[in-house]
């Protein structure tokens, strides 16, 4: 197919050639926005070794403190929006705000293209712990469409999820009147992306859709999605799209809604976020194990697209699940690098086969057509990958140094 010659996703515009791997951890330069050094340190590296040696933790608490004393309602209403899916992270988040600081928080939930069992027990029960949520279920028939398209036009059928998760929490604020809104981590800084953000405690939303969206709208996947008759006009009205965009900026500055991140101001460490919301909110691991795709067993179980979601990143990037996982526990002091090449080499790029025809089922796909769409992403980086004799191999691997 022509119309999959080309991408939405301007990330790959920018994919150096040249593959490198930190030699601190195990991610590659292949990670959009992310940013090696002279001595092939990668900038989430050198932002670990930042919370370990430099920030001042203690007065970044305080500045939590004096911020939460500024929005605190002391008649008991709601003071913060935290978006919230019921998994460790933002679990955790919600537990200390209302317990360590005394805020009141509003939860709310951009729903999952289809729930695990796993995720759905959790969501009930960080509930049952005792928080208020509002769950934002989008158009059921445009939000798979959306989905699809995404899946041809960016690589991933994830993004209509990713642009309602942000955004929402937008327009909950709006129509509560409430001025603030905590995320987790900034996943730029913790993981590998763009510094430009690292010691602010927030994103502006200017840089939304470069630095989390893929450099791409929900207006731009709509436009191609009618251009190429993946979504009809008939398939939405102009409020079902509502969710998908943030509100505007001038709106929010003029209500004086803020967003920002808990990693800014408490040291960021998913483990121990883990057993924070095993504690307090009931979160339960994979009762099956490690998720597939990595060897991890309590991140991401919410919903059943997002072994796709992180698989595809590696038709993309070459890098995937596990290096994510294993880079940060590197950084973390959990494992050594060692162990992490190890972990890479046995998981990174495992196809997600429990719930892979579903995913497919739910974006209207045939298998064969997954496929064509998967190798137009792999044509498009040769740098990365080499089709032998009809199979498709990955050209770059992590080594031990």
């Amino acid at each position: 197919m022509d119309r999959i010659k080309d991408t939405l996703d301007r990330q790959l515009k920018n994919q150096p050639k040249e593959v490198i791997f930190c030699n601190n951890c195990v991610v590659s330069n292949q990670r959009p926005r992310i940013e090696f050094d002279e001595e092939g340190i990668c900038s989430a590296c050198k932002f670990a070794f930042e919370k370990k040696h430099v920030i001042d933790w203690e007065q970044r608490g305080q500045q939590l403190e004096e911020l939460c004393n500024l929005h605190r309602k002391d008649n008991g209403d709601y003071d913060v929006i935290v978006p919230c899916s019921g998994g460790k992270d933002s679990s955790m988040v919600a537990h200390r705000l209302k317990h360590d600081y005394g805020m009141h928080p509003l939860t709310v939930t951009w729903a999952p293209f289809m729930y695990t069992d796993i995720g759905l027990k959790n969501f009930q029960s960080f509930i049952q712990s005792g928080f208020t949520n509002i769950m934002g279920s989008p158009n059921g028939h445009l939000h798979r469409k959306l989905s699809r398209t995404a899946f041809e036009a960016v690589g991933d059928p994830w993004d209509p999820f990713a642009y309602g998760q942000m955004s929402f929490a937008f327009h909950m604020a709006l129509q509560f009147d409430i001025k603030l809104i905590f995320f987790g981590e900034n996943g730029e800084a913790e993981y590998g992306g763009s510094p430009k953000n690292n010691y602010r405690p927030f994103m502006p939303i200017e840089d939304w859709a470069d630095l989390y969206f893929k450099g791409t709208t929900i207006d731009d996947l709509v436009e191609y999605g009618l251009k190429h008759d993946l979504i009809t006009k008939d398939d939405f009205n102009r409020s079902d799209l509502k969710f998908y965009r943030p509100p505007p900026v001038e709106v929010l500055q003029d209500k004086g809604i803020q967003m920002h991140w808990f990693s800014f101001y408490h040291k960021w460490v998913p483990q121990e976020n883990y057993y924070c919301a095993v504690e307090h909110t009931g979160f339960q691991a994979n009762p099956e194990g490690r998720s597939e795709g990595t060897y991890s067993k309590y991140a991401s179980l919410d919903d059943r697209m997002d072994g796709l979601h992180f698989y595809l990143a590696y038709i993309k990037f070459g890098i995937a699940r596990t290096t994510s996982d294993a880079a940060h526990e590197v950084r973390d002091g959990h494992i050594t690098r060692e162990e992490a090449v190890s972990l890479v080499h046995r998981y990174d790029g495992e196809l997600p086969k429990k719930y892979f025809h579903e995913c497919l089922e739910y974006m209207d796909v045939s298998e064969e057509k997954f496929w064509e769409i998967v190798d137009s992403f792999r044509t498009r980086s040769p740098h990365l990958w080499e089709n032998v004799n009809g199979v498709w191999k990955l050209k770059h691997r992590v080594e031990n140094i």
